[in-house]
């Protein structure tokens, strides 16, 4: 689809593309290939800015004006200014960790040099050798000796009024936005450290991080509609994951002790500020560990995120972070507080007093008739209680009929020893003292899937997970963590869509 960017109509950005393409044969009628090749050795902005202190002035001779020598450099990147005075031309030039200006004089390139400077467009990408100084206003700048032409662009850049600002543009042009919108880049090499960091962290706790099948025979894992597909050759359905955990517990029945996976897992489901169909998942499983030594492993993994991407301890924001215009303070520990203590504190009533709750199920028009108690209390504390945990909170022990893969706490059998992560109203991270009782698993299985037909509760069932249970799985902690979601606080991104790269869209209608 040929469609139009901000601020700029269609006839207009024909224009532009004839004139690029009448500069692209230009170029190559100079003798230089506009799509570029190899550009060996050359330095980062990032790094150029860093030599600045290595200009030397020289005094002034009498009547005259001080010199500057500087060490000779070599720069790639995009132009996104040019600005053309006579026979001297200012560029700025983007790489991925900064701008630099660019003199370029007809003089010092010579008439060649002059003549492929004439053919840039903004976008453009090219090499500069020269000597790094400054201008007479101070700025630094890189005084350009010999350009290299590394590839031209034939579509125009947004309008530089407008720019990019519709959010569905932006992220469907994702490319556009790295180059043109200020910080985009820096947010997702953010997340990159953060990434890089969680799987620091887990290292140094002894865990190994493996690759699990993405392909599953059997939906199992989570409560969620999966994404169907079919193998031809073996003739049988096949999901896509809905979550990792079951294939990571085989391993603990296995002997790994402490295992990882973070990757891809797919839901069927709604899009939203919160939601992608296609999300990053970590889950982590500790042998002899519980639901308490996650919550350790939970905060060690924040903090150091934190530290990764220039915050935490020691810092000008020390353990806090802006989202929404709040504070969030990550200063350890965070917050405990059960389940049943927080829904007394927010709903106002004892979870115990059914008939209060279904009074109140009932002024939230949540249907009660045929329905568990516990799933009628989980339906009002979503409602009236998790957005109003500003966090970060541990919201602990769960009822247990809601956590069918979750060991039951001693002496309280309807209580399951399970906790989630709150922060700004949003579940960040849930973590079970793992169920490892194969009989009461198979039990609590049938139970969850019981008003299923029998094909699809069969098909749900996972009689090898089962099996491989009754083999002897140790106690164990596991944990999980929407990578997105933590991400998007830890930047002050107000939506996981600006902290996916590549967020589903509906695909664009029309042609061109």
């Amino acid at each position: 689809m040929n469609q139009s960017l901000p601020g700029e109509n269609a006839p207009a950005a024909g224009m532009h593309e004839a004139s690029r393409r009448e500069k692209l044969r230009a170029i190559a009628a100079l003798g230089h290939d506009p799509w570029g090749g190899r550009f060996d050795n050359h330095q980062a902005v990032r790094d150029l800015r860093a030599l600045d202190g290595q200009i030397v002035k020289k005094p002034a001779a009498e009547g005259g004006q001080p010199e500057e020598y500087g060490p000779k450099v070599r720069a790639a990147g995009r132009i996104i200014l040019l600005r053309k005075q006579g026979k001297i031309l200012f560029i700025t030039l983007q790489d991925w960790t900064g701008r630099i200006q660019i003199f370029i004089g007809r003089r010092q390139v010579g008439e060649d040099g002059w003549a492929l400077a004439e053919c840039f467009d903004l976008g453009d990408i090219i090499g500069v050798d020269g000597e790094l100084k400054h201008t007479k206003t101070g700025e630094l700048t890189i005084f350009a000796e010999k350009l290299t032409f590394l590839t031209k662009t034939i579509e125009p850049p947004p309008d530089k009024h407008h720019g990019l600002v519709d959010p569905d543009l932006r992220q469907r042009m994702r490319y556009l936005e790295l180059i043109y919108s200020e910080g985009v880049i820096e947010r997702f090499l953010d997340r990159t450290k953060i990434v890089q960091s969680i799987r620091g962290t887990l290292a140094r706790h002894g865990f190994a991080e493996i690759e699990g099948p993405t392909l599953h025979s059997i939906a199992g894992g989570a409560a969620a509609r999966p994404f169907k597909t079919h193998h031809n050759a073996l003739d049988i359905p096949l999901f896509l994951r809905i979550a990792l955990e079951l294939h990571l517990k085989r391993l603990l029945v296995g002997g790994m002790e402490r295992v990882y996976e973070m990757g891809r897992v797919y839901r069927n489901e709604g899009l939203s500020a919160r939601h992608n169909p296609e999300f990053t998942m970590l889950e982590a499983y500790q042998a002899y560990g519980d639901y308490r030594t996650m919550m350790d492993l939970t905060e060690a993994i924040i903090l150091d995120a934190l530290a990764a991407i220039g915050k935490g301890p020691g810092t000008e924001a020390g353990n806090k972070v802006t989202f929404d215009g709040q504070t969030i303070d990550f200063t350890p520990p965070f917050a405990r507080k059960t389940y049943n203590e927080l829904f007394a504190e927010h709903v106002g009533l004892d979870p115990a007093d059914m008939t209060a709750v279904e009074r109140k199920a009932a002024e939230l028009q949540i249907p009660t008739a045929g329905r568990h108690p516990d799933v009628i209390r989980s339906d009002i504390f979503e409602a009236l209680v998790e957005d109003a945990l500003a966090g970060p909170i541990f919201v602990l022990d769960y009822p247990a009929s809601i956590c069918p893969l979750t060991k039951r706490k001693a002496g309280h059998p309807e209580i399951a020893e399970r906790f989630e992560l709150f922060i700004r109203g949003m579940e960040i991270a849930n973590a079970y003292t793992e169920l490892n009782d194969p009989d009461l698993q198979e039990q609590l299985f049938r139970t969850q899937l019981a008003g299923m037909k029998e094909e699809e509760s069969m098909a749900k069932m996972d009689h090898d997970f089962l099996r491989a249970l009754r083999h002897g799985m140790p106690p164990a902690g596991g944990l999980g963590i929407g990578i997105d979601r933590l991400v998007m606080l830890l930047t002050g991104s107000q939506s996981i869509r600006e902290v996916i790269l590549f967020p589903l869209h509906r695909p664009e209608t029309g042609s061109g």
